[in-house]
């Protein structure tokens, strides 16, 4: 993500952010350029890579101990009985060093050592095969969960211990439950909730502040070893939805903050950097395995954005500024499964702090934002309903800012891109007068043509033209007196001398 353009206000290509490996959803820096699932991909194939060169490592190291094992038990029995009781000692000596490697391979080594390499076999063989989203690996972040959480019962001492042992029969209860439906799931995690907290203060008379505290070990513990199975399941649409506002978020790119009475001037480096702050912080929400952790992250974006508002009004913010602001930092930082995270936090989330505290305000803020944008028309930004679709459709983008009223510290670059901008505009605008004007010179052949071909038939049907039939010849008079044919000759004119 380039900070320095969005800091200058600067629209970043949201392909820029996009997992290196194009699986189409968005890259965290923090994992090299990948997105959560992919990054965790990249990890197992190089754990996977690690465990097969320890394999052959110890594989090789067995073979030389062997050989040379074999060749001190030769080299000693061909020597004389007089050194029988050096040469064993020293035999035993040698054998003692490839304790350490052989003891991986012998049957009678069931404790320790067989059982690590079993664990690694069977990481291996697990590695080799398909690995779907829902047969992940425990990852490092969830063993360093396993040991806060076994640190933080030792604290607790009997209380503890009480939880750890209904934590643990959760978990094994929930590994026979995976063909329930998620929202059975989430039932089932609501209980679970609401049983141990009332334990803790009706059994062990917990005080409320130790309670919420061991509320949020529990939650943490038991949703990292379940993130991999009810994070946006398969049997759900939440993947679906995810991509539809993503692709939605993505066509409202041309929404300026002006058109969401967004109280926040970037122009200002100070507003700058929170707003960056603030879209990191919503995309980093993705990376976070429990509820708690996600909903931290939302807070810490609401502030930055409260921070950013009152810099700019040079007051305190209010609810009223919030809320457009939320979706101005929803739409420009355009957050990976936005759905997915949304659904996964209502359904697993301890309740208390939904239903109460800043963490869910700023959640309740959140879902009202993505809702607006999922509904998102031409009346919400005070447009018609023609510049609204022209908008959407990417046949023109609203008027950019001009040059001339750019800060004296504003590089080159951005002054050319704007100008560039603007000539591509003014080209739109001069392409689209012209295909207006040739659809207006063919209505008007059309209708020239129709014109004269009217006035043709009016003529035609007033003045028709009648073509009469040839008239046959006219016959002697004496043709038809056939039977006489001794008639006299017709007179002639004759001429008198007078």
């Amino acid at each position: 993500m380039n900070l320095k353009s969005e800091r200058r206000g600067i629209h970043v290509d949201q392909s820029e952010l996009l997992c290196k490996k194009g699986c189409g959803y968005y890259g965290n820096p923090a994992w090299q350029g990948f997105c959560s699932k992919c990054w965790r991909e990249e990890y197992h194939k190089a754990r996977q890579k690690q465990i097969q060169e320890d394999w052959e490592l110890a594989e090789r190291l067995q073979r030389e101990e062997e050989e040379a094992y074999a060749s001190s038990q030769s080299t000693q029995g061909a020597q004389s009985l007089t050194f029988s009781k050096f040469e064993e000692k020293k035999t035993n000596e040698k054998t003692r060093k490839v304790t350490t490697v052989k003891k991986f391979f012998t049957a009678s080594s069931r404790a320790g050592a067989k059982k690590a390499l079993a664990g690694k076999l069977k990481e291996i063989q697990e590695a080799k095969a398909p690995s779907p989203s829902i047969h992940r690996q425990a990852s490092i972040e969830t063993d360093r969960v396993s040991k806060e959480f076994i640190e933080f019962i030792r604290t607790c001492q009997k209380p503890g211990q009480d939880i750890y042992k209904q934590c643990k029969l959760f978990l094994d209860t929930m590994s026979h439950k995976r063909d329930l439906s998620i929202e059975e799931q989430s039932e089932c995690a609501q209980d679970f909730y609401q049983n141990v907290a009332d334990r803790l203060q009706t059994r062990w008379k917990v005080p409320p502040e130790k309670v919420e505290k061991a509320m949020d070990e529990v939650e943490k513990y038991i949703m990292t070893r379940q993130y991999k199975y009810v994070f946006c399941p398969e049997t759900t649409d939440d993947e679906k939805k995810d991509l539809a506002v993503q692709k939605r978020i993505r066509a409202l790119h041309w929404v300026t903050p002006q058109m969401l009475c967004v109280p926040v001037s970037e122009e200002i480096p100070e507003v700058s950097d929170m707003v960056v702050k603030a879209i990191t912080d919503i995309i980093e929400m993705d990376s976070k395995r429990v509820p708690r952790d996600k909903l931290a992250c939302i807070t810490k974006c609401s502030k930055h954005i409260f921070n950013a508002i009152k810099i700019t009004k040079n007051e305190p913010a209010s609810a009223d500024d919030f809320l457009p602001t939320l979706i101005y930092i929803v739409l420009k930082g355009n957050p990976p499964r936005l759905q997915s995270n949304i659904q996964y936090i209502t359904r697993f989330c301890n309740p208390s702090r939904l239903m109460t505290g800043e963490d869910g305000y700023y959640f309740t803020n959140l879902c009202c934002a993505v809702a607006f944008i999922e509904k998102l028309d031409a009346q919400s930004l005070n447009l018609s309903q023609e510049d609204f679709d022209r908008f959407m459709t990417g046949q023109t983008s609203p008027k950019k800012q001009e040059s001339d009223s750019f800060s004296p510290d504003v590089c080159l670059g951005v002054k050319q891109m704007c100008k560039s901008l603007d000539l591509l505009s003014q080209l739109n605008e001069r392409q689209e007068r012209i295909v207006s004007e040739a659809k207006k010179l063919e209505k008007d052949l059309i209708d020239w043509t129709d014109g004269i071909t009217k006035e043709v038939e009016d003529i035609v049907e007033k003045y028709p033209l009648e073509i009469k039939p040839k008239s046959q010849a006219l016959a002697a008079i004496d043709s038809e007196n056939v039977e006489n044919d001794k008639l006299p000759p017709p007179l002639q004119p004759q001429v008198y001398a007078g």
